[in-house]
């Protein structure tokens, strides 16, 4: 058995090498190790107290005030984190095929009170409704083999934003200003852009995609995307695009802008979608899940994005639109804007649109494994330093599982030995 673990538990004291490098002071070395041996053991909670006492049941009230300390209070930078764990997890991936998607999403905790730093009453995707909670801004590099999230970072409410008194309690830092969600996956898009990572197309869903300024500085960017729209979105169907700029009477300044009639107007999706032949619609099988292949019923055709093209002088270019109706179904129930090129295979449209899942894997097991919501802290750097640990533990067994099919067990890290009838005293509960 000693042969077995010896590999990945050289990987993991390697691993923790490079994250020690960004952590500055060798003094967070071993607050470092105990807190992502806590999040990799396992155990109900994940928050600092009962992962001292499994990490260091002789001395939980030491070990608790260390790991509270680095985590909550220590001056380290969780970005720096996130791109070691990042970097150790993208050449295993790479073994399993190029990364092939930069999926946007995002992630809700929910809180109860008001002082957790960013909480607010706003869309909770874990309970499917309104409700108190914390929204992070998400972004994973993906293939269909293994993915890996690489910006983890706090949607702080304008309400928040624009309070200094609970700025100053939560120690939100001075630069940091209210975004919407889309407006923080772009910065977070074009600072990797910076860092020159492999370059994929942008998926996500419709909360992202149905904001056309985010779609339009994707293109600027000459980034090809894959982004769910609503069926409500309005097209114009192939073959027509709007009127040109009516005639110029000689007087004023000559008309530039596009127009529309009574006639001749853009339909929304799901009314385009009613107006399909039965011919246009194939059912396409994009992977196989635990109860079978999953398959669906879908059409593809080269549309014009029609929002508010009447105050434009050129029609938007033609893309894809990939539309979900499967037969059970009285509407579609998905739809997708793509601007790959246009000869790119309908399968391969469809896998990419439908490789969100990998990320709502990730989140699950992230929370539920890793305690990724479990943190009892407020303060803006204490959500942050955990988030970016979690998500730095998750890398290390994302390695592993893209190392090895089936990965062995990491049977290195266990919790420490006690003698027979020991029980750990009891530590303060965290600030």
């Amino acid at each position: 058995m000693a042969h077995t673990s010896a590999a990945p538990d050289r990987r993991f004291r390697a691993y923790l090498e490079r994250l020690s490098h960004v952590l500055g002071h060798r003094d967070r070395h071993g607050p470092l190790r105990a807190y992502l041996t806590g999040l990799c053991l396992p155990g109900e909670r994940k928050s600092i107290e009962p992962m001292a006492a499994r990490v260091d049941p002789r001395h939980v009230q030491a070990r608790h005030q260390s790991m509270h300390h680095f985590v909550a209070h220590a001056p380290w930078d969780d970005a720096a984190v996130l791109r070691i764990a990042r970097d150790w997890v993208v050449e295993p991936m790479e073994r399993h095929g190029p990364v092939a998607a930069w999926i946007v999403d995002d992630t809700s905790i929910p809180k109860k009170g008001r002082h957790s730093v960013g909480v607010a009453r706003q869309y909770c995707g874990a309970l499917g409704k309104q409700e108190n909670c914390q929204v992070a801004v998400t972004l994973n590099l993906a293939n269909e083999a293994v993915s890996i999230p690489v910006v983890y970072r706090l949607c702080l409410p304008e309400g928040w934003a624009n309070d200094r008194r609970r700025r100053r309690a939560a120690g939100v830092p001075d630069d940091v200003a209210f975004q919407t969600k889309w407006e923080m996956a772009l910065a977070a898009i074009t600072a990797l852009q910076r860092e020159g990572l492999p370059p994929a197309p942008v998926v996500a869903d419709a909360g992202y995609g149905v904001v056309t300024e985010f779609r339009d500085a994707l293109t600027h960017r000459g980034i090809p995307y894959v982004v769910g729209v609503s069926g409500e979105t309005t097209v114009w169907p192939p073959g027509l695009e709007p009127l040109g700029p009516r005639r110029w009477s000689g007087r004023g300044r000559p008309p530039t802008r596009l127009r529309r009639t009574r006639q001749r107007r853009p339909v929304s999706i799901t009314t385009l979608a009613a107006q399909l032949a039965p011919k246009a619609w194939r059912t396409i099988t994009w992977r196989q899940g635990t109860r079978g292949f999953m398959r669906s019923r879908f059409a593809w055709l080269r549309v014009r994005p029609a929002h508010r093209d009447e105050h434009r002088h050129h029609p938007r270019p033609v893309e894809w639109l990939l539309i979900e109706w499967p037969k059970s179904e009285p509407a579609p129930t998905k739809g997708w804007f793509s601007t790959l090129p246009a000869e790119v295979a309908a399968a391969q449209l469809v896998r990419l649109a439908k490789l969100r899942w990998r990320v709502e894997r990730d989140y699950q097991e992230l929370k539920d494994e890793f305690g990724l919501d479990h943190f009892e802290g407020r303060s803006w750097r204490g959500f942050h330093h955990h988030g970016s640990l979690c998500i730095a533990a998750y890398a290390f067994l994302a390695a592993e599982r893209a190392r090895l099919s089936p990965p062995e067990p990491l049977s290195f890290l266990r919790p420490a030995r006690l003698p027979r009838g020991f029980k750990p005293r009891g530590a303060p509960r965290a600030a």
